[in-house]
């Protein structure tokens, strides 16, 4: 299956999926982390932050995580993915092969707290535009499959959500409209 995690910069969605593969690892589960960062910087550089290609990095992630899925492993994709067409696009090419979509969902206040890269106050202070969330465009998911509210509990409570969730929730090939978590990170 393939589980993307949706959400602002710094909203936690690294952090989440590092901790929910550490837990389905220990638990005898074969899965990889697709971070969006990460993946863009090593595989595609030439991909900029405009918004078609913000579409192209998804699009390509999201190859890679239906090729690992339909091997078998379970594969959490960390990706801003701003875009609601986009991201519809990403589970309509998994057709057939278990797909979710999570909204990490930690509010634009929170995150500029965080910053965990340094982004928010980069944009304050007018050295970068186009900050999702901020002054470029967030489609935030209406009928997400899961909703995790990062601000009540820790990484580790989230993770263990997000890992009960894709062990035992429900078919996630259709959207089902959001089942809530509340977590803190």
């Amino acid at each position: 299956m393939t589980v993307l995690l949706t959400g602002l910069p710094s909203a936690g969605k690294t952090s989440l999926a590092t901790a929910a593969r550490a837990a389905l690892l220990a638990a005898g589960h074969r899965v990889e982390v697709l971070d969006g960062d990460v993946v863009r910087r090593e595989l595609w550089p030439e991909l900029g932050l405009s918004p078609e290609d913000r579409e192209r990095n998804l699009t390509r992630i999201g190859s890679v995580a239906l090729l690992l899925a339909r091997n078998g492993i379970i594969t959490i994709v960390a990706a801003i993915a701003p875009y609601a067409h986009s991201r519809a696009a990403l589970r309509a090419a998994h057709a057939g092969v278990p797909f979710a979509e999570v909204h990490v969902a930690t509010p634009v206040e929170v995150c500029r707290r965080r910053d965990v890269k340094g982004l928010y106050a980069r944009q304050a202070r007018g050295e970068i535009t186009g900050l999702t969330g901020v002054d470029a465009v967030y489609e935030e998911p209406l009928t997400p499959d899961l909703r995790i509210d990062t601000t009540l509990e820790d990484v580790g409570e989230s993770a263990a959500r997000l890992v009960d969730f894709i062990l035992h929730g429900p078919v996630l090939s259709s959207p089902h409209g959001g089942r809530e978590c509340s977590g803190r990170f």
